[in-house]
């Protein structure tokens, strides 16, 4: 069973950064695929990146493409998502998930498991 915990979300003015992180449990982290995903209130679950097990493949949501990076350090058993040029339509809580396999996982895949989120607001 792997275990998700997010951190790093906060308050940030339009135009800041954030880094998030999301640390997991168990050995075997480099065998799943990582994606984060968003959800404001109202809205639907949005997927914002995903990356492979081995952080060579990397993919992005069109809105957030360009502002936001998607790494992670195996060694570590944690996934990031730096974001920059924050907007405020960026507010949402933004959960990570992970998938077995080592491939990318899109916004269509079905992931296995989630973390209980961290809420990022950008103030106007």
């Amino acid at each position: 069973q792997v275990q998700l915990v997010e951190s790093g979300g906060g308050l940030v003015q339009a135009g800041g950064s954030l880094r998030l992180s999301c640390a997991a449990s168990g050995r075997t982290f480099s065998n799943y695929a990582m994606g984060w995903f968003r959800q404001a209130p109202g809205k639907e679950r949005e997927f914002v990146a995903g990356i492979s097990g081995s952080g060579r493949n990397t993919g992005y949501g069109d809105s957030v493409k360009g502002r936001f990076t998607i790494t992670r350090d195996n060694a570590k058993n944690t996934v990031y998502l730096q974001m920059n040029s924050l907007k405020p339509e960026d507010t949402a809580v933004y959960s990570c998930a992970g998938k077995r396999g080592t491939s990318y996982a899109g916004p269509g895949s079905r992931y296995d498991h989630w973390g209980q989120g961290t809420q990022v607001t950008v103030s106007s």
